[in-house]
């Protein structure tokens, strides 16, 4: 049984550990509040950009951007540069590595925490930097141009990029985002202009698709690192909420053994000084 001494140190290291997650969890709340206001929806541009390919008859063209053919796969797996996120990075290797064995490629991995993921599950990755929110839109273009060089390249032929979004504050979700081969999107009869077959393209058609696929993947990407970023922040104050808790229910335990080792040294003291007494009492 512990001392007295020690439960009181227990009960006091604590306290301090009990303010300090307090204090992490207001920071990861400040944090996900500003960088909420901060991001950017591309919705009219994405929208703009594959209306062109209602134009275009993509089943005519011979390019890696839309035929992959039997190339390997490139799968992006977005996780944090820190921990404190309870499973979400585990949950986001896991998946792409799930990807990987439906068709065979290379894991490529944002952030420090995929990384090390990575090199405990003896997997070969190619990495890049975690995302940083005032750099995000200069490490997205950097992820873009290097994908977009090795598919011309015919290093790969399907992209996939696993990320964590925020469903809401206190809930997150592992998404699975497939870039290529590009499929041109369903539209309803008023927002297809349907395809123009003696339309003059100046340009070669897989230059223009090419170009476009440029703009596209690299506004998606910095609108999935934003997300990420977000899901990151709400899970490390989930995790923090649950580290918070478990604090509190270790301290009640504590305290109830604090007080029942108290109340036996009383005890035993009323019991000693009585029978100190009583002796005292007969001679």
């Amino acid at each position: 049984m512990k001392t007295l001494a020690i439960l009181k140190k227990d009960l006091e290291f604590n306290s301090s550990l009990f303010s300090l997650i307090e204090v992490l969890k207001n920071i990861a709340v400040a944090q996900f509040k500003i960088l909420e206001r901060k991001i950017r929806s591309f919705d009219k541009l994405i929208l703009t950009i594959e209306s062109f390919f209602d134009l275009i008859d993509t089943k005519k063209l011979v390019h890696p951007f839309f035929n992959p053919q039997d190339r390997p796969q490139a799968v992006v797996a977005v996780t944090s540069d820190s921990g404190l996120l309870g499973g979400l990075n585990m949950q986001v290797v896991n998946r792409a590595l799930y990807e990987l064995s439906e068709i065979p490629g290379k894991l490529i991995v944002i952030g420090e925490r995929g990384k090390m993921l990575a090199r405990e599950n003896g997997i070969p990755f190619v990495a890049f930097g975690g995302i940083k929110d005032d750099e995000r839109y200069a490490q997205a273009m950097q992820l873009r141009d290097y994908l977009l060089t090795k598919f011309i390249d015919g290093a790969y032929g399907h992209l996939k990029v696993v990320f964590p979004r925020p469903v809401s504050f206190t809930v997150q979700c592992i998404e699975v985002a497939s870039f290529l081969p590009y499929v041109p999107q369903q539209r309803t009869q008023t927002q297809n202009l349907g395809s123009i077959p003696d339309m003059i393209l100046e340009s070669n058609p897989n230059y223009v698709v090419e170009y476009l696929l440029y703009l596209w993947i690299g506004h998606k990407l910095y609108e999935i690192f934003g997300l990420s970023r977000l899901a990151e922040l709400a899970a490390r104050f989930v995790h923090l909420e649950d580290s918070s808790q478990r604090i509190k229910d270790m301290e009640k335990k504590i305290k109830l053994e604090y007080f029942h080792v108290r109340h036996e040294i009383i005890d035993r003291n009323m019991r000693e000084l009585f029978a100190t007494r009583l002796m005292y009492a007969y001679k």
